[in-house]
């Protein structure tokens, strides 16, 4: 696969403006123009065709402003904005601004938020911007995502922001295949492990024979078999037919951020990917994260964290030598990587570090009780060191947020050919950092290292509380919320004013991002002085987790699995009256 990923890179992107991801900006003209960074009030941005050759293949992309990513845009916290979006294609399209509070009409969702924008016509959203941080944008109509439509916002303070640093960069992950979407989920509906070329041998179960005994070994392999799913799915579309781009540019061409030595760097992650979760880290360089979807968390320092479809997370980091460093993003089942260049100088790039191997699920990841046991039948935490004190305070605080006992609304609920999965006792495992991240050696970021820098203390305890399974046929390939598909399905309704508990029990033994659009989700670590908001929420395989939702936003929205191919089915509509 290293060497496929090299000869697949070896042919440079034809794109243009891609390269400069500073926030050096222009003022948007009344025509599109192709800078890579676009600011102010007013913005123009063309949808159409344009010509992309990013692995050696002429192809086609659906692209805005003609680039992939499409501009950054740079906004300011407080001002009114106005974007006219203009649509070139033969189809209906759209642009959806990821992760940003606005009215519903200007939501960018067909179908709830407006028909979409017709071709040959231009839609107008305006909005008032009410939040600063990282974001993002991306087209919510068919497969237009996959095809090149994602570009970064960068919404600049008020306030002065509580860290300091001397450069900035957008860094957006993303995943292209020379293959037609429409060609990719049609051979997944009949093989769903068409792209898995990781497949368990006759070989592996000797291996495991001889590690855990023949009755061990067999039991194991009759459980993944009853769930109709093998453990080595982690990931549906593989570097198989993608190719894993940082910026737009592929391994070869690499993107390129440059720094003085001394200097702190500001680097903002996007996962803009379709279907690929990132495991990033900067090989002889701490990250210090400060900021999650957006909004400021206390600074923690670590060597890597994953980032799932959708998420954002900002870091800093100050290198410690005039040297190039590689911008590693390896993707979760390491078929491929994204690569660029924290560097002095845009001729000294750095070499990519060997691919870790690949984990396979665990009984963890089936939703097992693994009570006397860790997240993998001996694992010991995500930095791979001994820490029996934190992780007894951790489940003190996982078994509080057991406890706790809201009026929950019924939901519902179908078992059949919608769900072959089902996880027998879903645990809260905020402190796990997931598969193929465990004991790595490595200090891995968690979502129980994430915690809000600002006091919630007094916030709304939950008015009730709903429970969401998310749930599929592999085999089928068929994806669902309850065991009922979108199209089977009735609009979650939520109160105006209420404060709701959402529940997520991952019945799957796929990791699903779940985004809800137009209000803010604030996860439970466990801490609720300090619960941290997001907009979009991983959800482990076999696992359980809650946030709370304000529900403060009138009109009707969507919710849904941010991985494209799955989105069909597990979505609903919410709408708040």
């Amino acid at each position: 696969m290293e060497r496929r990923t090299f000869i697949k890179g070896v042919a440079a992107s034809s794109l243009m403006g891609i390269a400069a991801a500073d926030l050096q900006a222009e003022t948007p003209k009344r025509v599109s123009d192709n800078s890579p960074v676009l600011t102010g009030k007013e913005f123009y941005l063309d949808i159409d065709y344009t010509p992309v050759n990013i692995t050696g293949k002429a192809a086609v992309a659906t692209t805005i402003n003609g680039q992939i990513p499409g501009p950054t845009l740079v906004w300011q916290e407080g001002d009114t904005v106005t974007l006219h979006v203009t649509n070139h294609l033969k189809k209906y399209s759209s642009i959806h601004w990821h992760g940003i509070i606005l009215p519903a009409p200007m939501d960018g969702v067909p179908g709830i938020s407006y028909k979409g924008i017709a071709p040959g016509e231009t839609f107008t959203y305006t909005f008032k911007v009410g939040q600063h941080g990282t974001y993002w944008y991306h087209s919510h109509s068919e497969y237009q995502e996959q095809t090149g439509m994602y570009g970064a916002i960068v919404i600049k303070p008020k306030k002065r922001e509580p860290f300091r640093y001397e450069r900035d960069y957008v860094v957006m992950l993303s995943d292209w295949s020379d293959e037609k979407p429409a060609e990719i989920y049609r051979k997944l509906k009949q093989m769903s492990d068409y792209y898995n070329f990781s497949q368990r041998t006759v070989g592996d179960f000797f291996s495991e024979v001889k590690e855990k005994g023949f009755a061990k070994a067999f039991e194991e392999r009759k459980m993944w078999n009853g769930m109709r799913m093998s453990d080595r799915d982690l990931s549906d579309v593989t570097g198989y037919t993608y190719t894993y781009l940082m910026n737009g540019e592929n391994p070869a061409t690499q993107f390129k951020a440059l720094f003085k030595k001394g200097e702190r760097i500001r680097l903002r992650f996007i996962n803009g990917a379709a279907m690929s979760f990132f495991d990033v880290r900067i090989p002889g360089l701490k990250m210090t994260v400060v900021a999650a979807d957006g909004n400021h968390v206390k600074p923690v320092s670590i060597e890597e964290f994953r980032i799932g479809v959708a998420e954002t997370y900002d870091v800093i980091v100050e290198p410690v030598s005039n040297r190039a460093y590689a911008i590693f993003a390896q993707s979760i089942e390491r078929s491929g990587y994204a690569l660029g260049s924290l560097t002095p100088s845009a001729s000294q790039l750095a070499n990519a570090p060997k691919m870790d191997k690949p984990q396979p699920l665990s009984m963890v990841d089936m939703g097992m009780d693994m009570t006397n046991m860790d997240h993998s039948g001996a694992m010991k935490c995500g930095s791979g060191m001994k820490m029996s004190k934190t992780k007894s305070m951790q489940k003190y605080k996982w078994k509080a947020m057991e406890t706790q006992k809201y009026p929950v609304t019924k939901l519902p609920m179908a078992r059949g050919v919608q769900t072959t999965m089902m996880a027998m006792s879903p645990k809260y495992r905020l402190d796990d950092p997931g598969v193929g991240l465990r004991n790595n050696g490595r200090r891995v970021l968690t979502y129980a290292d994430l915690k809000n820098r600002y006091s919630t203390r007094h916030h709304k305890k939950p008015d009730r509380e709903i429970v969401l399974h998310l749930t599929g046929n592999m085999e089928r390939y068929m994806w669902s919320i309850n065991g009922i598909k979108y199209a089977d399905a009735k609009p979650l309704r939520f109160n105006y004013g209420e404060r709701l508990r959402i529940t997520f029990i991952n019945d799957t033994m796929m990791n699903h991002p779940m985004h809800l659009h137009g209000m803010w989700s604030d996860l439970e670590t466990g801490d609720d002085n300090h619960l941290v908001r997001k907009h979009t929420v991983i959800v482990q395989p076999g696992a359980k987790i809650s946030y709370r939702v304000t529900v403060d936003a009138k009109g009707g929205w969507a919710y849904h699995c941010h991985l494209l191919y799955h989105m069909a089915g597990m979505f609903r509509k919410v709408i708040v009256v």
